[in-house]
């Protein structure tokens, strides 16, 4: 596998074939966009009450959300980046809520494992500086996100 992945389901409620086949997913997607080997992310699956916590107290949203992602190759004002030999490129963090995935799924009509896997590669390319904050980046964003899922074999 390309990435080193640390997946933790606080909600206990996945199935580890599930986080393994995300696992799968987001190595797949990190070879099509030529991620080096051994970069890091982080995939962690919450509750509702915690993404909204997380999404009030590091976004200041006061409303839980489905995905949450935190690049660390991001450098705010006064951060200086860290580079070296044999240092791994540490991609991120990637927080999930299960409920929320659970009720998009029936929302949307398709499977939890395809909503989850959506979820997943969505959070993934904002690690990667993917955004939909204009018409013309959304429309870049979601083209890949759906040529990745397609291409994997993860469709609606």
């Amino acid at each position: 596998m390309t990435l080193l992945i640390d997946s933790v389901d606080e909600t206990n409620e996945l199935t580890e074939q599930q986080m393994l086949e995300i696992e799968r997913l987001i190595n797949f997607a990190a070879k099509t966009q030529q991620i080096e080997e051994h970069s890091e992310v982080s995939i962690s699956y919450v509750s509702n009450e915690r993404i909204h916590e997380i999404n009030r107290d590091y976004r200041d949203k006061d409303a839980p959300t489905d995905v949450i992602s935190f690049a660390m190759e991001e450098l705010g004002e006064g951060e200086v980046e860290l580079s070296g030999i044999d240092m791994p490129r540490i991609l991120g963090d990637i927080i999930i809520s299960v409920p929320r995935t659970k009720e998009q799924a029936e929302e949307y009509g398709h499977s939890f494992e395809r909503e989850l896997g959506f979820l997943a590669v969505h959070g993934f390319l904002h690690l990667l500086g993917y955004d939909h904050m204009t018409e013309k980046d959304e429309k870049e964003m979601f083209t890949l996100q759906k040529e990745i899922l397609n291409d994997y074999g993860l469709t609606r």
